[in-house]
């Protein structure tokens, strides 16, 4: 029994040195590969929100404003299939005392938030000054994105691994080998975002500035190499 456990040790160290041999030859590098492009188009958060000493009237006020605000977008020109409702909410409003007493219920809040895209950035402006003209008075968020990504993230891919080749032939001329074939490619995973998000309550005014600026899209690879046989 004794001769069989020192046998398979060694064996077992054996092994391991053929192991790590075998992994000297590769060579691993994470490519990475970005695409800038300005957005074309947005999807903005808006709300209305009412109090009210009543839940009823809290709820029939945000309700008629959400509807003028639902008319004007169709007004405007925004179709149905780019308008969604995304909350609505009703709370008890409390007053609190300074005599240890319960709070007590004296109004309600109500809200109703739409999810609106819109599809062209020269209109945003304008679209966000018409709606708060018609009761909105919440602005959650502005989202820029692009109508088809997958094309600029296809370009980011292809840099990532063109990124991962040349991090490859630095380290193989460094440690005096050369590149070999390509033994794996894994995706890390990326994409591409840069919203503005804001939470305010916003006032009537002539105008709501926007700057879009740029999306980055951003890919990561892992490639294993192969390091050519001398």
């Amino acid at each position: 029994m004794r001769i069989f456990l020192v046998v398979f040790t060694v064996l077992a160290l054996n092994s391991g040195v053929l192991n790590a041999e075998d992994s000297r030859r590769e060579i691993v590098v994470i490519g990475e590969g970005r695409v800038s492009a300005s957005p074309d188009m947005a999807t903005i958060q808006v709300g209305v929100q009412r109090n009210a000493r009543t839940a009823g009237e809290a709820m029939r006020l945000t309700s008629t404003d959400a509807s003028n605000v639902l008319a004007k977008l169709k007004e405007l020109g925004v179709e149905d299939r780019d308008i969604q409702t995304t909350n609505i909410s009703l709370s008890p409003r409390f007053q609190r005392s300074n005599d240890g007493s319960p709070p007590r219920v004296t109004g309600y809040i109500a809200s109703n938030s739409l999810s609106v895209r819109v599809r062209d950035l020269d209109d945003l402006g304008g679209l966000l000054d018409q709606v708060v003209g018609q009761g909105t008075n919440t602005l959650n968020g502005v989202f820029f994105s692009v109508a088809d990504p997958d094309p600029l993230r296809d370009q980011a891919r292809e840099l990532a691994v063109k990124n991962a080749r040349s991090k490859a032939e630095l380290l193989a001329s460094a440690a005096g080998v050369e590149v070999g074939d390509v033994l794996e490619i894994n995706e890390l995973g990326g994409g591409g975002s840069m919203p503005l998000q804001r939470s305010v309550l916003m006032e009537a005014s002539d105008a709501v500035p926007i700057a879009a600026g740029e999306i980055d899209f951003n890919q990561s690879v892992t490639v294993i190499f192969k390091i050519a046989e001398e």
